[in-house]
């Protein structure tokens, strides 16, 4: 790696097949990309589904990662492992093999069309909150200026 490093959490969730194995695979998958190392894996949460419920419950963890990917670079990285794992977006909030979200890239602010970092909802998410509060309690969230444990206490403690 070089000095423009940076240290990005990624969401993933899985509810189709074999969810265990799909979450497990895109770990691997970050492991074996350029450019990436996977510095931290959360337990595994099972969770009901949120907005879409007439669906299974989900299997979701937080990969914390070091990184000198751009974040359009860990986008497009996240976009492959999607594909690679068969996802397919039929249904907002659907059923889906594998679904990755960029939640934090560094202290960046990005409010694209395309990419929005911090992931705009993390903060309305147990399913995010749990696993990220597991491996990055005193990450400091750059819009609300408060740690990862204080969000994650005042919303669902």
């Amino acid at each position: 790696m070089c000095n423009s490093e940076v240290t990005a959490y990624i969401g993933l969730g899985s509810n189709i097949g074999d969810r265990k194995f799909q979450l497990n695979r895109a770990v691997e998958l970050l492991k074996g990309a350029e450019k990436v190392e996977v510095t931290a894996v959360s337990s595994y949460y099972n969770t009901a589904p949120v907005g879409y419920e007439q669906q299974p419950d989900f299997l979701n963890a937080v990969v914390e990662i070091r990184t000198a990917l751009s974040a359009y670079g860990l986008l497009q990285l996240c976009s492959e492992i999607e594909k690679e794992l068969k996802r397919e977006r039929i249904i907002r909030w659907g059923p889906r093999t594998i679904d990755l979200d960029i939640l934090l890239f560094g202290n960046e602010i990005i409010y694209k069309k395309d990419l929005v970092i911090p992931h705009p909802r993390m903060h309305e998410r147990r399913f995010v909150l749990e696993p990220l509060n597991e491996i990055a309690p005193e990450v400091l969230h750059p819009v609300f200026n408060k740690y990862i444990r204080e969000i994650f206490h005042s919303s669902f403690m």
